[in-house]
């Protein structure tokens, strides 16, 4: 496979406030410092946001494309991803993304197969495999 390049730009406003855009995409985004540090501010999506979100994203992503081709019938996903920003050696890091899918498949008898899915889908996920941060399912699979 060739290459793929996603361009994003930023674009600074004021304060600790940008604002992030792509010419691939027709939505912007407004970021900032989050309110855990100095001059952070409330309620705008932040770095660490993203990069929970990026990993979030892939693993749906992901997993959509293994439950197609394994043929798993489900009628509902959902995932929430906490990530854990932590000061190790004097450095911040997001040092853990914690996944939490549920599953909700129509048939009992795809549970195990599902949960296989859902453990494979995070260990071909790009974006989890790009990272240092350590990335962790709590999966729940209901029928």
């Amino acid at each position: 496979m060739e290459p793929h390049y996603y361009t994003v730009d930023l674009s600074w406003y004021s304060d600790r406030q940008g604002e992030l855009s792509s010419p691939e995409l027709q939505t912007k985004i407004a970021v900032a410092t989050p309110p855990q540090f100095p001059k952070g501010m409330e309620g705008i999506w932040s770095p660490e946001h993203l990069l929970t979100a990026a990993v979030n994203s892939c693993y749906m992503t992901t997993f959509l494309a293994i439950a197609e081709n394994s043929r798993l019938e489900f009628e509902n996903f959902s995932c929430t991803a906490k990530g854990k920003l932590e000061q190790v050696e004097g450095k911040f890091l997001m040092t853990e993304v914690l996944l939490s899918p549920i599953l909700k498949i129509k048939n009992e008898a795809d549970r195990e197969k599902a949960d296989r899915i859902l453990m494979k889908s995070e260990a071909a996920c790009l974006i989890s495999n790009s990272i240092k941060s350590k990335v962790s399912l709590q999966i729940q699979i209901t029928c």
